[in-house]
């Protein structure tokens, strides 16, 4: 289900706040990258995982950027948070590796990623 700001689907679009892009990595390095498109009946997105409500990242608001998930010490700061840096944007961006290993965004041109083992 999909979850408006404002009266309706309109005054989402006339705001600056469609899509949410977030990024996360693992304990090994692994980065992970997701888009949100709040038109979209089928996209979601978690903010907190499930456990302990004391380690909850409380502060999400829609529309605004959040960069601090993780302290100097590269530790992060909201255990159940599930990603660390998230940011708005009116822009339908698809971030992809090129054949050369570069890092490549296309704006309001859509690209298909390939199927997990096909990389």
């Amino acid at each position: 289900m999909t979850h408006y700001i404002g009266q309706n689907p309109d005054q989402l679009l006339a705001s600056d706040q469609r899509f949410l892009y977030a990024l996360r990595r693992t304990d090994e390095g692994e980065l992970y990258f997701a888009r949100l498109d709040q038109l979209s009946s089928t996209d979601s997105l978690t903010i907190n995982n499930p456990a302990d409500g004391d380690d909850d990242y409380t502060g999400f608001e829609m529309g605004v950027d959040f960069f601090e998930g993780r302290d100097v010490f590269h530790e992060l700061v909201f255990a159940n948070l599930e990603y660390e840096q998230y940011r708005w944007d009116q822009r339908s961006l698809y971030y992809y590796i090129n054949d050369n290993g570069e890092l490549v965004v296309r704006i309001n041109q859509l690209y298909t990623y390939p199927a997990p083992g096909n990389v």
